[in-house]
């Protein structure tokens, strides 16, 4: 046998072997990620075992979706909407979901749509942000309310912007966490080049399969890489709370509805992106945040007259995880002195 057949030979087995090599580790994760799906309602079960009020799980009919809610306060005490972002879940407010249990508020943290245990419909349209909005609306009735404070953070904090837009009379006050006003981030995204450097992971979402695929391999890898690794003070997420939100990550379906919010919010533009907020306002702004600088925060006088600003140095934007006792003191003061 000449030596070139022969290389050709031990070159075809080597590619065989890799092959099948690459396909046993891909099986591999696949069971582990829908081993580590299944934990969710054990997971959630203890999680809100540790919360320091009486809290339940619960599914809400909402805008045509099932969606997993977490609920916590008096039944007759005034509602109190928390709204995660990206890539979190109901769990994120953990620490608030209590402090304003105590307060008297009658709390409802929500997995928005595509996250967590909530439904996940086909298709990026569906993600498009009036949809979005029309869902916390849906929420608050579904609690029986016609008026509710929001508390959002990331995409929540986004969608809390444009809510208040689109359902004035219904937002009582408004607290926004690490999230741009859309005015804002058009301004930056235009003349701000840090700003665009910070968001190229926008522009990477926009790809089809490649990201939700690369995401979803290791949802445990996932956590620490956007939560643990992103966060400027240690200690923010404990291995138990990373392993409550990669089960939620690891949900059928749940990375490529995660990322087709990005996907739509280039695709499908909100209906309003200017209205101006009348109702009292406190923007809550880490200010060391790996992906929204700090000027986000300049020139919102216009767009929200009766606006607050708290800034916070040395920490990330998982803010309401990286310094809860801050938030939570800004959070009730401002909501004591607004009600």
């Amino acid at each position: 046998m000449s030596q070139r057949r022969r290389a050709w030979i031990l070159a075809g087995l080597g590619s065989g072997l890799a092959v099948g090599a690459a396909a046993l580790a891909l099986a591999k994760t696949r069971q582990q990620r829908r081993a580590l799906a299944r934990r969710v309602p054990a997971l959630t079960d203890r999680a809100i075992s540790r919360l320091p009020v009486p809290a339940e799980s619960t599914f809400l009919r909402v805008n045509g979706l099932r969606l997993h809610a977490v609920l916590a306060g008096p039944e007759d005490g005034p509602l109190a909407v928390l709204l995660h972002g990206f890539p979190e879940c109901w769990y994120s407010w953990r620490h608030q979901i209590a402090a304003l249990g105590e307060a008297g508020y009658r709390v409802v943290a929500a997995d928005q749509r595509g996250y967590n245990l909530s439904d996940k419909p086909p298709g990026v349209a569906s993600y498009q942000i009036d949809h979005i909005t029309a869902d916390i609306l849906g929420l608050i009735h579904a609690m029986g309310y016609e008026q509710a404070t929001l508390v959002a953070h990331d995409w929540g904090g986004v969608a809390a912007w444009h809510f208040a837009m689109d359902y004035p009379q219904i937002v009582d006050r408004l607290v926004v966490m690490n999230a741009p006003h859309p005015v804002a981030f058009a301004r930056e995204l235009r003349n701000n080049r840090s700003q665009q450097l910070k968001s190229w992971y926008v522009a990477a979402f926009q790809l089809p399969w490649l990201p939700e695929t690369l995401l979803a391999l290791s949802p445990r890898a996932t956590t620490r890489l956007f939560l643990r690794r992103t966060a400027v003070r240690p200690g923010a997420f404990s291995d138990a709370d990373l392993e409550v939100m990669a089960a939620a990550l690891a949900q059928p379906g749940a990375m490529p509805a995660m990322i087709h919010w990005y996907r739509a919010a280039l695709r499908y533009p909100a209906a309003r992106r200017s209205q101006v907020i009348a109702c009292p306002t406190l923007l809550i702004w880490a200010e060391d945040d790996v992906a929204l600088g700090l000027e986000l925060t300049h020139g919102l006088a216009r767009w929200v007259p009766d606006l607050q600003i708290h800034t916070i140095p040395g920490c990330g934007h998982w803010v309401q995880n990286e310094m809860p006792q801050e938030v939570n003191a800004q959070l009730l003061a401002f909501l004591a002195e607004t009600g």
